[in-house]
This record gives structure tokens, C-alpha cells and sequence, in this order.
């Protein structure tokens, strides 16, 4: 009989074997370094868009905080404003005001009294002036009295006094203004 070796052949199947098992294991390294590459890209670009994203963001920030600034100015501004309006509507009350009090004065003169001085100081006004006799004078306070404009009406002083030859009852009369309330139809307010 005729005896083969095969322990070449084995060994030489071995040893492709052990080729073909390197080649898979060399591939498998380099498939596995080239995810792990792959991984490492996206998450570099990850970090970058992270990155950009916390840019962006930091910049609307900083232009919303221009804006609550501006905002904050805006408001400061409109308070001004406000209190500026608020002053010259008061001011347009009290425009109105020395108008009506000597259109009311005039109107409850009586023909008998004349008027020397009229003086204004923070609500409260002081008249001065002469009556023809007691009775003049007496009229021009009960019609002081009884007008809207006029509160509080006191008779300070009343004297005789002289004028050429004729007698005169010269008074000091001091009393409060008084804004009389408008009427809520006349500004349209009444239905």
C-alpha cells in the first residue's frame, strides 16, 4: 500500500485558513475603525452645529436685550410724557379758570359797586372795592355767594370813607374758587 503524507496538505489548508481568519480580522479592524471614524465625524459636526446653534442663539440675546432696553427707554419716555400731558391739561383747567371768575364777577357786579382790586393767590381770592351804601355792598356778597365760582365767601372788612363829597362804604371781601362740576351732557357724555 501506498502511504500519502498529508500533513503538508493540512497544514497548508491550516495556514489558509489562518489567512483567511487574519483577512477577516484585519477587515473587521479597519470596518470597525472606519465607523469608529465615521462616528467621530458626526459627532464633530454635532458639536459644530451645537456650537453655531449656541452662537445664534447668544446673538438673538444680546439683540432682544438691545430691545428690552430700547423698550425700557420707550417707557421711560411715555411716563415723561404722561406727566407732561397730566401738566398742561392742569394747565388748561386753570387757563380757563381767571376767565370765568372775572366773566362771573362782572356779571354779579351790581350797578352800585365798583371794584378796586381783585387778587388771586392758590384758590384763594381777595376783592377789593366801594359801594354807593350797605345795601350795594350787601347785594354783591349774597350774589357772590350764591355763584359757582365763589366759595366761602367772608366779609373782612367794610368802612365809611370819603370821596370828594360823596359817602362811600369801602370792603375787603376774601373767598375761595370753586370749579363748578361740568354737566355730563354738555360734553356728550349723557345720553
Amino acid at each position: 500500500m501506498i502511504r500519502i503524507n498529508l500533513l503538508p496538505v493540512r497544514a497548508a489548508q491550516k495556514k489558509e485558513q489562518l489567512r483567511g481568519q487574519i483577512a477577516i480580522a484585519v477587515f473587521a479592524t479597519v470596518l470597525a475603525f472606519a465607523a469608529f471614524g465615521a462616528f467621530y465625524v458626526m459627532l464633530g459636526q454635532k458639536v459644530r452645529d451645537e456650537e453655531a446653534s449656541i452662537a445664534a442663539k447668544n446673538a438673538e440675546i444680546n439683540r432682544l436685550k438691545t430691545a428690552i432696553g430700547e423698550v425700557a427707554q420707550f417707557k421711560k419716555l411715555q411716563e415723561e410724557l404722561r406727566g407732561k400731558l397730566a401738566v398742561l391739561d392742569k394747565l388748561k383747567e386753570g387757563k380757563s379758570g381767571p376767565v370765568h371768575l372775572l366773566d362771573e364777577l362782572s356779571r354779579i357786579l351790581p350797578e352800585k359797586v365798583w371794584l378796586t382790586s381783585f387778587k388771586e393767590m392758590s384758590g384763594s381770592i381777595t376783592i377789593n372795592g366801594v359801594g354807593l351804601n350797605e345795601e350795594s355792598v350787601a347785594q354783591f356778597l349774597r350774589d357772590l355767594e350764591s355763584s359757582p365760582y365763589y366759595v366761602g365767601v367772608d366779609l373782612q372788612v367794610i368802612e365809611q370813607t370819603k370821596q370828594g363829597e360823596v359817602n362811600l362804604q369801602k370792603f375787603e371781601i376774601i373767598c375761595n374758587v370753586e370749579t363748578p362740576v361740568k354737566d355730563l351732557s354738555a360734553k356728550g357724555g349723557g345720553n
